[in-house]
């Protein structure tokens, strides 16, 4: 949710500093939307010093997909399902077209070079907050940005029937998108997906949306309880939180339910993908020849799932709602705004890292049980009610109604049923549509077939798609937390 970024470039492009590192094309020091100077902020750095690094944890992104870029390539990023519509692409399967994926993946997880966990102090050296962690891909957002919420679902239909599977031990889902879904979350079927992962342990990291107008409130699902969900804010470039600042186009929530958590989410400097949709069309953001500026709270919410990484690799045992807790309670508050806009306040993992069961038990007083609520939703919502306004459309018909991706009717209860009982993936099909022809092995899904997609008379394999990027305002409540890059 980044007002893709909002403002990525934000102020200052462009201005050079004394000490620019060659081999990134900004001063990790001096630059305050570097991930050196944000791991400083949050409290990675401490992680660090500790041994701690994310690894052996499993980060699982659903987003755009990741491109091969440096940064990426060094081992620890492996591809999950191409549930998006450039899977029928062989040459665009998994890769990034669009370039948000690309830049939340090394905020996350990014690294030149393996190394030991002091070296990631080293600001000479490009490292995502939590750089051992597994990083693994989940593609459902096609180079144009182009996506339906079913694709959405059945990705994270798969990271949970998919969790434990040899080398992944996902424990956190990044996911940086959201909709201005009209029915509440306790029917809500995006909202089941995230409290289905939750339920089965795994921390859902979301994005609260760029929309910060007073009419506005979190998008879905991060307006539901049993996520993180992660608004973004100005550090100022300092660790000391008395000038914190969070910006004007974080989006509010409400008395009742805003934001959890603020991280850095200004210019935040990270991977880009060369020609790229984003790169093409905002090259202003580029700094040097391998990154760009982004602000919104996509990148914060990327931030927030690095932290947990590290955290979930010094106490595996800790819940979803343990994490949570953990990285509320020990937040720094923000004098200058309310918990509407900034929750409780900007991350900080230095209190935690002593002792992180002992920090929840001072603090929490309780170590069990659901500490945010017992409502769960039903799913059996309205799917139509649950895109809001964000819709794709092939030769100019629009995927609309209780139908998914595939233009197959959408029986809520029988989905939320299979999804619980981790039944609605059988190999490469969900919800018995294939869209991949052969079992998951090494890692690697074959190209999808769309044989059966068909709505108002439309084959959606016979016709080129077309959506709503995400550029400006032309996703309403900004199905990827991100309006911008410039």
């Amino acid at each position: 949710m980044s007002t893709l970024a909002a403002i990525l470039a934000g102020t200052g492009l462009g201005v050079a500093h004394a000490d620019v590192n060659p081999a990134l094309g900004y001063d990790a020091v001096a630059d305050k939307g570097s991930l050196y100077n944000i791991a400083e902020v949050v409290g990675a750095h401490e992680a660090y010093k500790r041994g701690y690094t994310g690894k052996g944890v499993g980060v699982a992104l659903i987003d755009t997909g990741v491109a091969p870029v440096a940064g990426l390539t060094s081992g620890n990023v492996i591809h999950g399902p191409d549930v998006s519509f450039d899977s029928q692409d062989p040459a665009l399967a998994h890769v990034d077209g669009f370039g948000h994926g690309t830049h939340l993946a090394s905020i996350i997880a990014g690294r030149d070079v393996a190394g030991t966990p002091s070296s990631y102090l080293d600001p000479a050296r490009f490292s995502g907050i939590a750089p051992d962690a597994t990083l693994v891909n989940v593609k459902a957002g096609a180079s144009n940005g182009a996506v339906d919420i079913t694709q959405v679902i059945a990705g994270i239909d798969w990271v949970v029937e998919h969790a434990k599977d040899p080398g992944l031990n996902i424990r956190v889902i990044a996911l940086a998108y959201g909709t201005d879904s009209t029915q509440n979350s306790s029917v809500d079927p995006l909202a089941y997906a995230v409290e289905n992962a939750w339920r089965h342990g795994i921390l859902v990291v979301t994005a609260g949306g760029n929309d910060g107008e007073a009419t506005k409130t979190l998008a879905n699902p991060a307006r539901d309880a049993h996520v993180l969900a992660v608004g973004a804010m100005d550090d100022a470039g300092t660790v000391d939180p008395s000038d914190d600042t969070v910006p004007s186009w974080s989006t509010r929530g409400t008395t009742s339910r805003h934001v959890d958590v603020v991280a850095p989410g200004v210019s935040v400097l990270g991977a880009r993908v060369p020609g790229g949709t984003a790169d093409t069309a905002h090259p202003q953001a580029r700094i040097g020849d391998r990154f760009a500026k982004a602000s919104g709270t996509s990148q914060a919410s990327a931030v927030v799932a690095g932290e947990a990484a590290l955290l979930l690799q010094q106490a595996p045992s800790l819940t979803p709602d343990q994490v949570k807790a953990l990285l509320m309670k020990s937040a720094s508050s923000i004098s200058s705004t309310l918990p509407i806009f900034g929750g409780s306040g900007l991350t900080d993992l230095r209190p935690v890292l002593p002792n992180p069961l002992g920090y929840l038990l001072k603090t929490v007083g309780s170590l069990v049980g659901s500490l945010f609520g017992s409502s769960w939703s039903s799913g059996t919502g309205s799917l139509e009610a649950a895109r809001g306004s964000a819709h794709v459309s092939a030769d100019d018909v629009v995927l609309t109604g209780e139908r998914d991706v595939f233009g197959l009717p959408w029986n809520g209860s029988t989905w939320a049923q299979q999804t619980r009982g981790d039944q609605a993936w059988a190999q490469g099909s969900w919800r018995g549509e294939t869209w991949t022809g052969a079992a998951w092995q090494d890692r690697a899904w074959p190209t999808a077939t769309w044989d059966h997609g068909d709505w108002s008379g439309m084959s959606s394999s016979s016709n080129a798609w077309a959506a709503k990027t995400w550029m400006g305002s032309t996703w309403s409540a900004k199905t990827w937390m991100d309006a911008d890059w410039s």
